[in-house]
């Protein structure tokens, strides 16, 4: 398919829209990931368990989202390939969504087997929702496309966590529900306004799934790979930090556990002001460039973390109030800097596709992203009981560095490179 000339500019209404399906992500995922890990510690007192029960959704998407996006790859409706997939497990993850703090109050295995369930629906749809973009946009576009929908996701994070969460003060079902009614909405606005392209008038058939494969990793100079290893090691460092960020908050720096998903709302703003900004900038300088520009900033920034305590006493600041400013500053500048690499790593590889392997592209991302998202949290689950909350900045920061190493080699994936 050739790339259609012109300005993003008439590709922004339809990105925004197809963003409601990413602003759903962002509602759950930093509620999820800030409050089960709470939920959890009324039942289990070790950080380690904590982690291991936290891959569970990690575990899932490593089977479920190659697989799922493949099948929507190969699927004919009259509704386009991914819609049907969006349109049945969205409303029903967000029905069990709604549930978990009523699992939760039950019992232990309760809130495992409602955390199971729900992550088997909630992993399903990510596929579908992630490839629907990239089916409608230009390859030429697709970095501007995605710090669009980032910026929706974002949008949802900060609903999340700076509007629902403090909720949790009065009543902690509420958020969760909320959350379930918007879910519905932005399924209804995807339904109502969102048409994708008819796959019947597609020239490229579908490739066999193991011939697409091996076409990754033989071609493209071994970029492929090398964005692949790269963000295994970007998200050991992401997903290893994520799940204890709560944690750390109400333990460490002694907020009330309404006020535990802050650090990620901070993050969610910058990413939120960035997102657009961040792909017109990978445009114009690189898509390389800028997330290995971005990923050794992220090192610094990690690296810095654990210095908070000496540096407020430095300026002759006193307690944990200095320290959660300085904390926030930091995540703010993480959350501004990570975004450029959200944004960008994956239309690299979407740049590598062709419109019958997208879903397939896609699938890998997630196979290496979550194999990191599975590995990370019980060792830095570990880490946190070995050596404390200064450890898994440090282990964020060493990853952070070799994903900015391995980066280095990719040759592909920039905007006027030939793709779909």
């Amino acid at each position: 398919m050739s790339e259609t000339k012109g300005s993003f500019k008439g590709y922004l209404g339809i990105t925004m829209l197809i963003g409601f399906g990413f602003l759903t992500m962002g509602l759950m995922d930093p509620l999820y990931d800030t409050y089960i890990p709470i939920f959890l510690r009324r039942y289990i007192s070790s950080n380690a368990a904590i982690g291991g029960v936290m891959t569970l959704d990690n575990i899932l998407q490593l089977f479920l989202i190659p697989v799922i996006a493949v099948w929507s790859d190969r699927t004919r409706t009259r509704l386009g390939r991914r819609m049907p997939f969006i349109i049945v497990m969205l409303p029903i993850a967000g029905i069990l969504f709604a549930f978990i703090p009523l699992s939760a109050a039950t019992s232990f295995w309760a809130l495992i087997i409602l955390l199971f369930v729900f992550n088997i629906f909630k992993t399903s749809v990510r596929g579908p929702v992630v490839a629907l973009m990239p089916d409608i946009i230009p390859g030429v576009f697709r970095s501007e496309a995605n710090g669009v929908i980032n910026m929706m996701g974002a949008f949802g994070l900060i609903g999340g966590t700076l509007v629902l969460a403090p909720m949790m003060n009065k009543d902690e079902k509420l958020p969760f529900l909320i959350s379930a009614f918007c879910i519905f909405a932005a399924v209804a606005v995807l339904l109502l306004f969102v048409r994708e392209k008819n796959p019947e008038t597609e020239t490229e058939e579908s490739v066999p799934i193991l011939a697409s494969i091996k076409q990754a990793f033989s071609g493209h100079n071994a970029s492929v790979p090398r964005i692949l290893i790269s963000l295994f090691f970007w998200f050991m460092a992401y997903e290893g930090l994520k799940p204890f960020l709560g944690l750390y908050m109400v333990d460490a720096l002694k907020v009330s556990e309404g006020y535990a998903a802050l650090a990620q709302g901070v993050a969610g703003i910058a990413g939120a002001a960035l997102a657009i900004p961040t792909g017109y900038l990978a445009h114009k300088l690189g898509r390389r460039n800028y997330i290995r520009r971005s990923l050794f900033i992220l090192t610094i920034v990690l690296c810095l973390i654990p210095l908070c305590g000496p540096a407020a006493n430095l300026l002759g600041l006193t307690g944990t109030s200095a320290v959660l400013i300085f904390f926030l500053a930091l995540m703010f500048i993480y959350g501004a800097v990570w975004i450029g690499v959200v944004v960008n790593s994956f239309p690299m590889l979407w740049q590598m596709a062709t419109f019958g392997t997208m879903g397939i592209y896609t699938g890998l991302y997630y196979t290496f992203s979550q194999s990191a998202a599975i590995l990370a949290p019980p060792i830095t689950g570990l880490v946190i009981d070995l050596a404390g909350y200064s450890g898994i900045f440090i282990f964020g920061a060493v990853c952070m560095l070799i994903a900015f190493f391995v980066m280095g080699g990719v040759t592909a994936g920039e905007p006027e490179s030939k793709g779909v």
